[in-house]
This record gives structure tokens, sequence and C-alpha cells, in this order.
């Protein structure tokens, strides 16, 4: 299959088109840097509108391109880029998508389950309502963006990711060293659902999406076994053997994060991947102390 990707330096599209390849599949990369003469590479800047003519041949694209929530302080500039670089970059992608000679069949394009802000001890599936707050403001907009997409006929899939976890990036990476060093603890009150997946099975789930026909709309993807941060500084502290009993008040982590505190760090998702599972994928890490050993060992 011939699929063109965008988001393909970040920790996510960087982990998956080595395994695409290796699958067989040919990879050519939307990239907001100008390529190097030779280079497959194409560019595009939708800051700026500037997109390339569509490339025939291609049967799916891969949409992972997104601001880093997590790395600043959330001012007013920086939630506008957050927004901007969502949504606006998805509904110019969607538009290219929906007007080509001959468009893809396939386009899976990222979202959050912070769609569903925060909910408790609620359990959530894709048919659970949408939420409140600015991270689930932004994923509503964002998933509304492919509806150029869809109306063209396209197979428009919206992966609703959880945390995923590696060793080499995103949030595992980063506390990883506070936790070796016997430095972690919960984060507020710890009682806030943590739903997430290992690398290895969010990679799955993507070549799920691009091969199961009959999936559309929002998939969770994230492993049917959610758990609480006091749960999740638990397991790990004993993966790595480590005490974790520094906890973090909740003022405190307002005071170090500010909004991001409220929306990301201690918000509480309680995802079940129910569309996944109805098609029959089978999750290599569901648990969380089985994925964390296999991801520290």
């Amino acid at each position: 299959m011939r699929i063109l990707m965008t988001g393909s330096t970040g920790f996510l599209g960087s982990s998956l088109i080595p395994i695409l390849k290796a699958c067989g599949h040919d990879v050519t990369r939307l990239v907001r840097e100008e390529p190097r003469p030779g280079s497959r590479d194409l560019y595009w800047d939708p800051a700026r509108g500037i997109m390339p003519e569509f490339p025939g041949g291609v049967e799916a694209v891969i949409h992972l391109a997104g601001e880093n929530i997590a790395s600043g302080r959330w001012t007013a500039k920086r939630k506008a880029l957050i927004r901007a670089s969502r949504v606006d970059g998805t509904q110019l992608l969607s538009e290219l998508l929906a007007r080509a000679a001959q468009p893809p069949r396939i386009l899976l394009s990222a979202s959050a389950v912070g769609y569903y802000g925060n909910r408790g001890a609620e359990t959530l599936t894709e048919e659970s309502s949408w939420g409140s707050g600015f991270l689930a403001e932004v994923c509503g907009e964002w998933e509304a963006a492919t509806a150029p997409a869809a109306h063209a006929g396209i197979r428009v899939v919206i992966l609703r990711n959880g945390v995923v976890l590696s060793a080499k990036g995103g949030m595992l990476a980063k506390i990883l060293p506070v936790f070796r060093w016997g430095l972690g603890g919960p984060m507020g009150s710890g009682g806030h659902y943590m739903s997430w997946i290992a690398l290895g099975d969010f990679i799955g789930v993507v070549q799920h999406c691009l091969e199961n026909s009959v999936l559309n709309g929002p998939v969770v993807v994230a492993a049917p076994g959610p758990v609480t941060n006091r749960e999740f500084v638990r397991i790990l502290a004993s993966v790595l053997r480590r005490p974790a009993r520094l906890a973090m008040p909740a003022w405190g982590a307002r005071l170090a994060f500010g909004e991001m505190a409220t929306e990301v760090v201690l918000a509480s998702q309680r995802v079940q991947p129910k569309r996944l599972v109805e098609t029959g994928y089978s999750f290599r890490w569901p648990q969380l102390e089985t994925a964390l050993r296999h991801l520290l060992s």
C-alpha cells in the first residue's frame, strides 16, 4: 500500500514508519521543511495554507501532525498554536484529499481521549458524549475538520489516542529519570484514571485500522486496562524496584504546570477500546505491568 504521512518526525510517526516499511508499505512523508534535492518528501506549511498537489497512487493517509501539548505552559499564544496545528492543518489536508483527482481510500487522523474531558471514574467508549474544557474543544474541532474527506467518500478513522507508552519518547520517557532516582509519586490524590497503550500496540492498531474496512469514525486507541494514577505509580515503581512516595499535591501541579495540570496531568478518562475489541484486535500488552516490563526490559 502506498501511504502518505504527516507528523513523521514526531515520536509516534518516527516509530511507525520503519514498521510500515518492513511490512512492505511505501511511505511518502508530508513535511514542514523544504525537502532536500532528490527526496521523495512533499512540503506543506499548514500555518501559511501551503499544500502540494496530492500524489497519484496514494491509497492511505496517516495524519499525526500537531503541536506537542506538553512542551510548555499554556499561554494564550500557545493554546492558539495547539488549536491551529490540529484543526487548521486537518481541515486543509481533508480539503486537499476531497478534491484530489485520485483520492485515497483511507484517512487515519489522530485525536485523543482528551475529547471526553475530565470524567472521573465513568467508563467511556466511542459512543460516549463530547466533554468540556480546552482539550475537549480542540479534539472535537479536530475530529470535525475531517468532514470534507468523509463527504468525499473516503473512509475516515479517528484515532482517539490514550497515552502511548515507550521508554524512547512521550510521557513515560520524560518521567523515567525521576522514578529511577526514587523521586516519583502520585499526582494530586492519584485517583484520576489514565488510559494508556504500549507503543507496539499503537502500531498494531494503526495496521488493524488500515486493513479493516468496517472501521470508520472514532476508534479508541487505548488498552483495555486503564489504571488510576496511583496504580500507575505503584506498578512503575515496582517494575523499577524504586520507592515512589513523593506525591505532588494538586495545588503544586497547578503551580508547576498551570492550566495544563487541570486539563492533562490531573484529568481523568477511563476509556475502553470497544470498537477494537468488536473488530477482533488482540492486544499484545493489555495490562500495565506486563507492558512496562516489556518496554523497560
